[in-house]
């Protein structure tokens, strides 16, 4: 028997009333006389991606730390190895996913959760070249990270306008299914700005996905959504599934808001996330009939912040906002990708219906803590269910120490069970100094036993304390 059978295997029904014509096969087909209508030819941006998409091997130590990464609930065992391995620490491995060369020098975007607290990262080159790389940043609330490797001449991708995209473009996934390297599929870009509530580890997460039909799968993720030009539109990085596999959608960041967070991440090492400093909800139907809005499309403002850039221009609750920066804006998903490419202290024009009238208002864009100024990079790093940040230079010169790992967020875990308190700082341990997060993860890797940890509280009370690690 041979390993191809017809769908039908019985007799054939004559289904024709004209005598049946032998059928021929030849092995010298002219391909030459082929002719693919234009805008169905893939060959040209998949000969100008595959050289641009690398395979991300990921190493991890075993060390018992673990990754606030809410897509491991969502997703097992998508992503790669790498999640069945959490679920037992002491025996992890490697993970493996893809990654899209974005400079001839060597800068290379991925998601965060490929790299999430890896010990070592391996790129391997669509020719079997293999490079270490090293993180430049991360940014978990799109899900994105910035690597270098030490070389020159790159095959890299420009970006596209994924503004410019339209809902029926033909798009390709280029990556590393299954670990299958360089791989290709196609399908349409299906909708736009798309939240599918994966982010969930922050209220700054942002969800604008480009959905598409290409297949994606384990391994795929980082990997390059491109269009037929071979210009990168988005970072291919979720899929809806049941079963851990592809199921007909795969969703991307889009090319002009990974464009923003990549270069934030190689000027300052953290994304500047500017707030207009409101909450929002989309308009329905329902809700517009309850408020009277007189318009069934918008961003609904259910509160405004005080001393946030939307109180200081005015906006107030009620109003419906229809458009950002000059962009008509129908979704919350469609607001918060526009606002998250701004940075602090960028000037936007906010046009929302009020009472059936239109307004138009220039709002001074602020960050996090509700002033304009860039934020500083800080090391963070979850350990043991704890949230560790490096020590600012102000609190070193206050408390009078040289370094340390700071005590965010408890969490649950060794340090809750001991006592340990938000606002501690650790600067020892086993009598071994701690300048910062990375020094405290290094001095934790592989404890074993009682464990003596000393610091200070930022009000400058010492202690001390005994854990079993």
């Amino acid at each position: 028997m041979g390993g191809f059978h017809f769908l039908y295997e019985g007799e054939v029904p004559n289904t024709s009333t004209q005598e049946a014509q032998p059928v021929k096969f030849t092995s010298n087909y002219d391909t030459a006389s082929i002719t693919v209508p234009e805008g169905l030819n893939f060959v040209y941006s998949a000969e100008v991606t595959m050289p641009s998409v690398v395979h991300i091997r990921s190493t991890y130590s075993g060390s018992g730390y673990t990754s606030r990464n809410p897509l491991d609930e969502m997703f097992r065992d998508y992503f790669g190895d790498r999640f069945q391995d959490r679920e037992q620490p002491q025996r992890r491995g490697r993970s493996t996913g893809s990654g899209v060369i974005i400079s001839e020098d060597g800068y290379i975007v991925t998601n965060n959760h490929v790299i999430d607290n890896a010990d070592e990262i391996e790129i391997l080159l669509n020719d079997n070249r293999s490079y270490p790389a090293k993180i430049v940043g991360t940014d978990p609330t799109t899900d994105l990270a910035l690597l270098k490797v030490e070389e020159k001449s790159l095959p890299f991708l420009k970006f596209a306008d994924s503004d410019a995209v339209r809902i029926g473009e033909w798009v390709l996934a280029v990556g590393n299914p299954f670990e299958f390297r360089s791989t290709v599929t196609a399908g349409i870009v299906s909708q736009k700005a798309r939240n599918i509530n994966i982010l969930r580890g922050s209220d700054l997460s942002i969800e604008a996905f480009i959905q598409t039909d290409a297949a994606v799968n384990p391994g795929n993720s980082g990997g390059a959504l491109v269009d037929l030009k071979g210009h990168l539109v988005g970072i291919n990085t979720a899929i809806a599934t049941h079963t851990g596999s592809y199921e007909g959608y795969s969703f991307a960041v889009p090319a002009s808001l990974v464009k923003k967070v990549m270069d934030d991440l190689l000027e300052f090492g953290v994304v500047q996330r500017a707030l207009l400093g409101v909450s929002i909800v989309n308009v329905n139907a329902q809700l517009a009939e309850d408020r009277d809005l007189g318009i069934l499309e918008g961003i609904f403002v259910a509160r405004v912040n005080d001393g946030s850039a939307a109180d200081d221009a005015g906006i107030k609750e009620g109003d419906v906002i229809i458009e950002v920066g000059g962009v008509g804006v129908k979704s919350v998903s469609e607001l918060q990708e526009q606002i998250a490419r701004k940075r602090p202290g960028d000037k936007v024009l906010v046009k929302y219906m009020r009472d059936g009238d239109t307004k138009t208002v220039s709002t001074t864009l602020k960050n996090t803590l509700g002033n304009t100024q860039f934020v500083e990079a800080r090391n963070s790093m979850v350990i043991e269910g704890a949230t560790f940040e490096d020590v600012t230079d102000g609190e070193k010169e206050e408390l009078e120490i040289e370094g340390g790992a700071k005590l965010m967020e408890v969490g649950t875990g060794k340090w809750r069970d001991a006592g340990v308190n938000e606002g501690f700082i650790v600067t020892n341990i086993d009598k071994k100094s701690i300048s910062n997060v990375q020094d405290l993860r290094n001095a934790l890797l592989n404890k074993n036993g009682g464990t003596l940890i000393e610091g200070v509280y930022l009000d400058g009370e010492e202690a001390f304390y005994g854990i079993g690690w």
